[in-house]
């Protein structure tokens, strides 16, 4: 890792300008992933988390599939825009799809009733702390990234085309490669707006 947490936190950013030019390893993104699998927190332990690592040929598939679904959606509209978007996140060197194992959470809902309602919504947590582990350490490795939403437009043709289990719901894709633009500016609401302190 090339930088400190405070720091690789601080950059993470989203990164839309990507390329597949990228200098790190499989075997270092498959560290990332199968680091923040394991050590990422989730309620009661549930480990329903569930990551999909794609890169060359299954990383432009899915960027096809997603921009057939989203040709279809539009209709006769003009696509020009959302071609451009699509294109950019097929540029870079792969895709991470975080899904998380419904099975999982039914079978907690099950044994905490008392707590059944917040399974899903934990289960949400769990999703987006994996979300910000794997995208600060790909930022750490000077990786540029986005989290993308084109779930469940593309649920289906995704669970397809690479076997995934039909209990694995899909809540983000998160396309990564060398940076090749910086992020915008970012605004900051005061701290003192958002924060409380007591003694």
């Amino acid at each position: 890792m090339t930088k400190d947490f405070y720091t690789a936190i601080k950059e993470r950013r989203s990164i839309y300008g990507i390329n597949n030019e990228v200098k790190v390893s499989d075997e270092k993104i498959k560290e990332i992933v199968e680091f923040a699998v394991k050590h990422t927190p989730s309620a009661f332990n549930s480990q329903s988390s569930r990551l999909v690592v794609l890169t060359g040929e299954a990383h432009n598939k899915l960027w096809d599939i997603t921009t057939e679904a989203l040709r279809k959606a539009v209709g006769g509209g003009d696509f020009t825009g959302t071609q451009q978007k699509m294109d950019s996140f097929k540029s870079g060197y792969g895709t991470i799809l975080f899904l998380e194992d419904e099975s999982v959470v039914k079978s907690l809902q099950e044994q905490f009733a008392t707590y059944a309602d917040n399974f899903p919504i934990w289960s949400q947590h769990t999703s987006g702390m994996h979300q910000l582990v794997v995208w600060t350490a790909l930022e750490a490795e000077g990786l540029g990234a986005t989290l993308q939403h084109y779930n469940p437009l593309i649920d289906d043709e995704v669970k397809k085309e690479w076997s995934i289990p039909n209990n694995w719901k899909l809540i983000a894709q998160m396309p990564f490669g060398k940076p090749t633009a910086p992020a915008g500016e970012k605004e900051f609401q005061p701290l003192e707006d958002r924060i409380k302190f007591y003694k």
